[in-house]
């Protein structure tokens, strides 16, 4: 099985990777995954119809321009070590017996996967706890820095507030590392 933590142009395939995390222990009760997917975040609340519509003429929705794509970047070697204390520190909290976190990097186009949080353990809700902790502190902590590409041309996107506050209700209270560069 490939280590806890990937950083990885290529697209990943969720069975391979649950079925690697938990192929070898028969202590696994539950596995609690969670795919993360590129998506244009100005086109919430439109039906299917509407986003395509919007595509296909390059306008914008809802007087935001239309995501068309998404690059990421990140420092190799420092955005692994982080991730693996959050892990070390999701072990800690909850009674979980393996994690997995694969995030991509380059570039990416609304609907495709971007990050892969896998957890096992025991029971459920030890599984559901990480998998949520770990989400909650990626958002925030693992240093990436993202740039939407739209008709208008490229621009970073800016930490949310909500993020923070997610990762607050674990009882941490960190700078965000995910501001643009």
């Amino acid at each position: 099985m490939a280590g806890r933590v990937t950083i990885q142009t290529a697209d990943f395939n969720l069975a391979d990777e649950i079925d690697a995390l938990r192929r070898h222990d028969r202590r696994v009760g539950a596995v609690c995954s969670f795919v993360g997917t590129v998506r244009d975040r100005h086109a919430v609340g439109l039906s299917t119809a509407s986003v395509e519509a919007a595509d296909c003429a390059g306008a914008g929705l809802g007087g935001d321009a239309a995501v068309l794509s998404l690059e990421l970047e990140h420092y190799p070697g420092m955005t692994e070590k982080a991730i693996e204390a959050m892990i070390d520190e999701a072990m800690q909290r909850f009674d979980i017996f393996a994690a997995r976190v694969i995030h991509r990097v380059g570039l990416l186009h609304p609907l495709d996967q971007i990050v892969l949080v896998a957890v096992t353990s025991m029971h459920r809700g030890e599984s559901f706890q990480a998998c949520e902790f770990l989400m909650d502190y990626l958002k925030t902590q693992a240093p990436f820095w993202k740039k939407e590409q739209t008709p208008e041309g490229a621009r970073w996107v800016d930490a949310r507030v909500s993020d923070d506050a997610a990762l607050a209700r674990w009882g941490l209270v960190l700078p965000n590392l995910s501001d643009p560069v």
